[in-house]
């Protein structure tokens, strides 16, 4: 034990002198050095070993939900290779599933692809008749929320998320997961590009620069000269009409004054006002999809990040993520959802679409964004309003003021 050598010497000194009252003083000091020694030892080594015992068992409980995760995976996995398939029902991002295929070549995947609406209609009309088919839907929130969350043919998606790169929240935009549902639970977001109100224009006609605000796209001189794409029916154009009407600076009264003032100029083919725009019939054109025709070298573009001074918006597109109750592949459809939400297929969508109508932005942070282009890309410098806010993906109020503006201007 460590006690100070000294004491002992001066002990010594004082009996030889005869001073034992001073003696005992210091003999008396020296039993409490000892004594402090010992019981400052024996704390010392009470707290190493609860010091030990608290990482042992730290260690434990992570090596006990590590363990807990990989068993339910392997669980999952195996019991999804016994059913052997997986049928998806999906829109816009199918050049992904082949990725999926090759990862899993044990799960046949089977894929029904088209519109939104087109496989809301279907899957419905197939349980309606009893006929259950589906185990996964990737698409827009129409028809995963406004059809199938309403329809409650949805089982949760957030209890079949097993791995941790995806349970993982900090891994994810703004460090949570984000859905379309108001209980948070049913239809996943996956994906959030930067919009900037799908506005495109005839490069031969409109001089880009010249546009500082979006009330700019309303000027008196654009009138005749403006068609947008129908967004009373399921399509492109809803994300972006939410974002107009939900932004402070721009709200119901730009909806009015664009259907209601500008001699606005409807379609509902997709093919339509794209093909319009190119040959110069109009000059601007609402929720249009021109990457294809610009690429060919036609004279259009699309207003992109910095254009409008009150900034952009963030759209789902296609990616939202839901899981169909009374699946018949109910284990494959659990490992479709959490290899599409892991870093491998979030990376494999974007490289996918790259050159797609319709490039997605991963919400997942945690991987590059080389095969994002620029115009979808979330930028640190803007600000975004997210338009997949469960509050706002009800869209009756705004055909509402969309049917009102039109009614005015003698339009149906």
């Amino acid at each position: 034990m460590d006690v100070d050598e000294t004491y002992f010497e001066g002990c010594q000194r004082s009996f030889k002198r005869g001073g034992k009252e001073l003696a005992g003083k210091r003999l008396g000091r020296m039993k409490m050095a000892m004594v402090s020694s010992i019981t400052y030892k024996n704390l010392r080594g009470y707290l190493a070993a609860v010091v030990f015992m608290v990482f042992s068992l730290g260690g434990l409980v992570h090596s006990n939900a590590q363990s807990d995760w990989q068993k339910e995976w392997d669980k999952t996995l195996q019991a999804a290779k016994k059913e052997g398939q997986v049928t998806v029902y999906i829109s816009g991002y199918d050049a992904v599933l082949p990725h999926f295929e090759k990862e899993y070549p044990d799960i046949e995947l089977t894929a029904v692809t088209g519109r939104g609406n087109q496989l809301g209609q279907r899957l419905l009309t197939e349980r309606r008749a009893e006929k259950y088919i589906a185990d996964v839907v990737s698409a827009g929130a129409n028809p995963n929320y406004q059809q199938f969350y309403t329809a409650k043919a949805l089982d949760p998606i957030k209890a079949a998320l097993i791995l941790p790169e995806i349970t993982d929240q900090t891994k994810w935009y703004q460090k949570k997961h984000q859905y379309s549902d108001p209980e948070g639970q049913y239809v996943f977001n996956y994906v959030g590009s930067a919009t900037y109100g799908a506005v495109n224009y005839n490069t031969k006609q409109v001089d880009a620069k010249a546009f500082k605000s979006y009330w700019d796209l309303l000027h008196p001189k654009w009138k005749g000269k403006i068609i947008a794409r129908d967004i009373r029916q399921a399509g492109p154009g809803s994300g972006n009409t939410r974002f107009f009407y939900y932004h402070p600076e721009l709200g119901a009264s730009f909806i009015k004054k664009l259907f209601g003032e500008m001699d606005l100029t409807l379609f509902r083919d997709f093919r339509q006002g794209p093909d319009w725009l190119a040959t110069g019939k109009y000059s601007i054109c609402f929720f249009c999809d021109v990457d294809v025709l610009k690429r060919q070298g036609l004279p259009v573009d699309t207003f992109g990040p910095g254009a409008f001074k009150e900034g952009g918006g963030l759209v789902q597109q296609f990616g939202t993520l839901a899981l169909v109750n009374r699946a018949p592949h109910p284990n494959a459809a659990k490992v479709f959802i959490n290899w599409l939400l892991s870093r491998n297929g979030q990376m494999a969508l974007q490289k996918s679409m790259i050159n797609s109508e319709s490039p997605p932005d991963s919400l997942r942070i945690d991987i590059p964004k080389d095969d994002v282009p620029y115009q979808s890309r979330r930028l640190d410098e803007i600000k975004y309003l997210d338009t997949g806010k469960p509050e706002w993906i009800n869209m009756k109020p705004i055909i509402e003021v969309v049917n009102e503006a039109l009614k005015s201007a003698g339009k149906n």
